[in-house]
């Protein structure tokens, strides 16, 4: 249980009891203004306690965390000799995507429709005159 005193833990001791005794400290001062004619603050009374349930099944939750430690990977047992070679050990469980490079497919002899041949050299146009607007295009 040492690593419970820990400099990191005993801040997340001591943000948890100072946000435990705020929001219950909100809710008696929530409670107090209800009790004196404001209606709206009986939502709000038990509203504070909820968030200071929360703030503890946090904490606990992360205590069990800690407590558990990492995961080990227990390496399967080999079916059989004709399985095949075993995966490298190091092999990350998530792998980096496969970048594939995206050549236009070539256009069919002939099949060039005219307004598409247009706005293509329009686009030409605009992307050799950078500084121009649409309505400059001299075609």
């Amino acid at each position: 249980m040492k690593w419970l005193w820990t400099p990191a833990w005993i801040a997340r001791h001591v943000a948890m009891v100072v946000l435990v005794a705020g929001f219950l400290g909100l809710g008696w001062w929530q409670v107090t203004r209800a009790a004196g004619g404001n209606s709206l603050s009986f939502g709000y009374a038990i509203e504070w306690p909820v968030f200071a349930g929360f703030v503890v099944f946090v904490w606990w939750r992360e205590v069990r965390h800690a407590r558990r430690g990492p995961r080990e990977e227990h390496p399967s047992p080999p079916s059989s000799a004709a399985a095949g070679p075993e995966p490298a050990a190091a092999t990350p469980a998530v792998r980096r995507p496969v970048r594939v490079t995206r050549v236009p497919a070539a256009p069919v002899a002939g099949a060039e429709d005219g307004e598409l041949a247009d706005y293509n050299r329009y686009l030409s146009w605009l992307n050799a005159n950078p500084g121009a607007s649409p309505g400059d295009y001299p075609g």
